[in-house]
């Protein structure tokens, strides 16, 4: 989607994206290492190499062999690796377009559907990071991942 509606944001005198996360993508919740390893080279991070990623994931899935190979538990293993590897393209656009600050933000554990209700923040409280991220100004930091509204890293 980023990809496809790029070009409208080019036209824009403040562009932004804001890709909402979680801190279950967070590098240390990944525990294959060489995934974990690919997503957290940041100087080699391309579009390819996080695909690459992603089909060895799926592939270890459909083999069966996500706890064997991958150390993870089935219940929340798609969940992570695809915030992980949102994160991890968070980062590349963020090079590619130098001049859209591009970021990515967990809302916090929010009374969802997805949390059965049970999240400390509500909706609104949830959408304060994003918006706070998609009204930074101009020349504000791009590539990074938020928790809410403060900085926090990949790892």
């Amino acid at each position: 989607m980023c990809e496809a509606l790029i070009h409208l944001l080019h036209l824009s005198e403040a562009p932004r994206i804001v890709n909402v996360s979680s801190y279950a993508g967070k590098l240390t919740n990944v525990r294959y290492e060489w995934a974990k390893s690919v997503l957290s080279d940041a100087e080699n991070l391309t579009e390819e190499r996080v695909e690459e990623v992603l089909n060895q994931y799926l592939k270890n899935y459909k083999e069966g062999v996500l706890e064997i190979k991958l150390g993870w538990p089935d219940s929340m293993s798609g969940y992570t690796i695809s915030k992980a590897a949102m994160n991890a393209y968070t980062r590349i656009l963020a090079k590619q377009y130098p001049n859209i600050i591009i970021n990515c933000v967990c809302p916090g554990y929010v009374k969802t559907d997805m949390t059965y209700n049970n999240g400390q923040f509500t909706a609104d409280e949830g959408a304060e990071g994003p918006v706070w991220l998609a009204l930074l100004p101009n020349g504000s930091p791009s590539g990074l991942f938020y928790l809410q509204k403060e900085e926090t890293s990949f790892d």
